[in-house]
């Protein structure tokens, strides 16, 4: 007969893997980054994404393959074929032995500007069917500055409870306490080699200290790396201007209905009293009836926390660009005067 004790841990342990651990960091492949950045340069400026293959184990997502998608069009067949290429190219990969496990897609982005409600819309239709899933946004303009712009992300959870509910008012945002910066969550990337593809790479490394790739680091002009976020960073600022203005335009109807409220209040009240004079039955104060008891819907506020985000992430950039010049500008000072 078993144990009692056994028993219970068994039951302990098999409780405890049903709760999924948290994902704490996104394994790459090499492979599948060159693949990424390979597709996204070479149709850069224009946007592109691809599908994401690899293994969930634990509280690690491991990417080892992915393969682009065709480019997007409005054509429904166009869309429809899009979807057989994506099924056919998992069952050729399933053929040869590759991980065909849908872990996510990639995308590439301008200058950061990926914070929009169509990623937001396409992480819920990824958790439809994934547990857990992962966005890799890849920069190519970022890139030609000397950082490889790749980043993983997905949504919060409390975040996605909301979406849910599509409920974006204020009252919620701060009964759940969800701010702007609650809605994705960056998670690390470690890039994975196998031990002969780390071989090989070290035999490539040059002899020589420096190479033309260290030379072009030192590049003075950021000008129109610079000019594109302020430009972005202005539209943004443009757009909350006007998302201002819908919140301002609704606290005036609300004030507005408040005060035909008070005055409906007054007379019904008046009304009473003259009632009650003449032996009569009052009249219920609130009348559902009415139009001007109905509540105002508020403008969600979804569209500002993502401009918020936007703009925060145009600063960043501004602010490491500006960074990174002030450092090349004092050393090509010092060399100057040595």
């Amino acid at each position: 007969m078993a144990n009692p004790a056994q028993i219970r841990s068994f039951l302990q342990a098999a409780k405890a893997e049903e709760v999924a651990p948290a994902l704490r960091v996104v394994q790459m492949e090499g492979l599948a980054i060159l693949k990424i950045i390979k597709h996204c340069k070479e149709f850069s400026p224009a946007l592109v994404t691809g599908q994401l293959l690899g293994l969930d184990v634990g509280s690690v997502l491991e990417v080892t393959n992915c393969f682009p998608f065709p480019n997007r069009e409005d054509d429904e067949e166009l869309e429809a074929e899009g979807a057989n290429y994506q099924l056919e190219m998992m069952r050729c990969l399933r053929e040869v032995n590759v991980d065909n496990n849908t872990v996510g897609w990639y995308q590439s982005t301008l200058l950061g500007s990926y914070q929009t409600v169509e990623l937001i819309e396409t992480f819920m239709n990824y958790q439809e069917n994934i547990k857990r899933c992962v966005c890799i946004i890849y920069d190519p303009s970022k890139s030609n500055q000397g950082v490889l712009a790749l980043k993983a992300l997905k949504l919060s959870d409390s975040f996605m409870e909301l979406y849910r509910s599509n409920n974006f008012t204020g009252e919620k945002l701060r009964e759940k306490n969800l701010t702007w910066v609650d809605i994705f969550e960056e998670i690390p990337i470690k890039v994975s080699n196998s031990p002969l593809i780390s071989a090989f790479l070290t035999e490539l490394e040059a002899d020589t200290p420096l190479a033309q790739g260290d030379l072009d680091r030192l590049q003075l002009s950021t000008k129109p790396y610079m000019e594109r976020n302020l430009e972005f960073l202005m539209e943004c600022m443009d757009d909350v201007s006007q998302e201002q203005q819908k919140f301002q335009y609704h606290y005036r109807n609300v004030a507005r209905q408040q005060t035909q409220q008070q005055a409906w209040l007054q007379k019904r009240r008046a009304e009473n009293t003259a009632r009650k004079a003449a032996g009569e039955e009052p009249l219920p104060e609130e009348d559902p009836s009415n139009p001007i008891f109905k509540p105002i819907a508020e403008p969600s506020r979804l569209e500002t926390f993502l401009l918020t985000n936007q703009i925060s992430n145009y600063c960043n950039q501004i602010n490491g660009v500006a960074g990174l010049s002030f450092n090349r500008l004092y050393l090509m000072k010092a060399l100057h005067e040595n």
